[in-house]
């Protein structure tokens, strides 16, 4: 009986990742079969990623703006605040860079042109009013443009530090951000509720007119992608326990981060998995005042494994469009992107669509050939960054530990 029922949770649990596939898998198949004819059933992908296109600019808003207007001020806020930020950005770039060798070293290659249509071109100017027109926009109805992801993502971070600020007086207007988040996440996830049908049209759509030869496209990435995170996990995890507090921080962390792991990979959630880091980094004896920032915090602003998914997103869209990956302008916007992309995404299950629009926006790639293919990849590295993002959280806090309390904070805390 515990078994079944062990079987049905883990099913309810990935069952939008399950029939999700099944969608693919039903649209590849009638691709295969109908050939061209399968473009009568475009129109379900175009209104799917409609649907979500018009949802994304308020989701980002309030993601942000509620995440920042949330933070609770202390007398060890500032320092401790600088030392978390630190952290956290440190890891997603050493995470990022891990990737992007990774991606260097085992390139991915793709013979066929997804969409003939021209990128978008990049309007001409010096380089102060290009600038000035990536992070800013003209007026406020520019702002609810996708064009001005941006701009809108330093509006989001200001509106959410000016609530901050305004203390009593901003308590509703804070009250209404949040409850402004929670209505966009839900709204995403009844949209995302169609995901199967959408997704499996856009990709009987693309089989159809591209030809067998696209089965295959993702293996490769997908498979460097599991490879490198899991060294990730397994190697640079213990490094950084290991600095935090040398072989007793090892012990420590390894001995207390199965229910967590567990959890993450059985939720896809990093907020569903914030319980578990608190529990287990109370006996990593990590500091309350530390854990119960830094957790909660890192949820939603740190993603070691989605800044590795960014970058092979990137990737797999460079090669999709015959674009050279290679470049480095193109690496290190890439790496400005996946900082990004760890603050926009929300600790829910594919909660990278936002910093897949993001990328391909910044990029200039046709949004409706370059999100699917995204968002498919996205989809199927979840589980595994996830796991990376909810356990960074918790090897993260015995980082921040160790600056903030010492070297020997663990031996000092073990002995007491």
């Amino acid at each position: 009986m515990n078994q079944q029922s062990g079987k049905s949770s883990l099913f309810k649990t990935y069952s939008s990742i399950i029939w999700l596939l099944c969608g693919i898998i039903a649209g590849s198949i009638l691709g295969l079969v109908f050939g061209k004819d399968v473009e009568i059933i475009k129109p379900l992908g175009d209104i799917f990623l409609n649907l979500l296109f018009t949802a994304i600019i308020p989701l980002i808003f309030f993601t942000i703006a509620s995440s920042i207007a949330s933070l609770e001020k202390s007398e060890k806020l500032g320092k401790l605040f600088v030392i978390v930020i630190g952290v956290f950005l440190s890891t997603v770039l050493i995470s990022a860079i891990l990737m992007i060798i990774g991606v260097l070293l085992f390139p991915i290659h793709q013979d066929i042109i997804i969409s003939k249509i021209p990128l978008e071109s990049i309007q001409s100017g010096n380089a102060g009013s290009q600038i000035t027109q990536l992070l800013t926009a003209g007026d406020f109805y520019e702002l609810l443009s996708r064009k001005s992801m941006l701009a809108l993502i330093i509006f989001s971070f200001l509106i959410g530090f000016a609530s901050l600020r305004s203390g009593e007086k901003g308590a509703s207007f804070r009250d209404f951000l949040n409850s402004g988040n929670e209505v966009m996440k839900q709204l995403l996830h009844l949209i995302m509720k169609t995901a199967p049908i959408g997704l499996g049209a856009y990709f009987a759509y693309q089989v159809g007119i591209f030809g067998p030869q696209l089965f295959g496209a993702y293996a490769k990435p997908l498979g460097l992608y599991y490879a490198v995170c899991a060294f990730y996990f397994v190697v640079f995890f213990s490094l950084y326990a290991f600095i935090a507090g040398g072989k007793n921080g090892i012990k420590v962390f390894w001995g207390n981060n199965i229910t967590p792991s567990l959890t993450a990979l059985g939720t896809c959630s990093s907020i569903a998995t914030i319980p578990a880091n608190l529990e287990a980094a109370e006996k990593m004896n990590i500091p309350a005042h530390i854990r119960n920032i830094a957790i909660p915090l890192g949820a939603p602003l740190h993603k070691d494994g989605s800044s590795m998914s960014s970058i092979i997103k990137i990737a797999v869209i460079f090669a999709m469009f015959g674009k050279d990956f290679t470049d480095p302008h193109t690496l290190l916007l890439a790496l400005g992107i996946t900082v990004i992309v760890s603050v926009v995404e929300g600790g829910i299950p594919n909660g990278g669509y936002i910093g897949e629009i993001l990328a391909i926006t910044i990029y200039g790639f046709p949004m409706e050939q370059a999100l699917p293919a995204a968002m498919i990849v996205g989809t199927l590295v979840d589980p595994m960054a996830t796991l990376l993002n909810a356990n960074g959280d918790v090897v993260s806090s015995m980082l921040i530990t160790r600056i903030a309390e010492g070297k020997r904070w663990l031996s000092v805390m073990i002995a007491s």
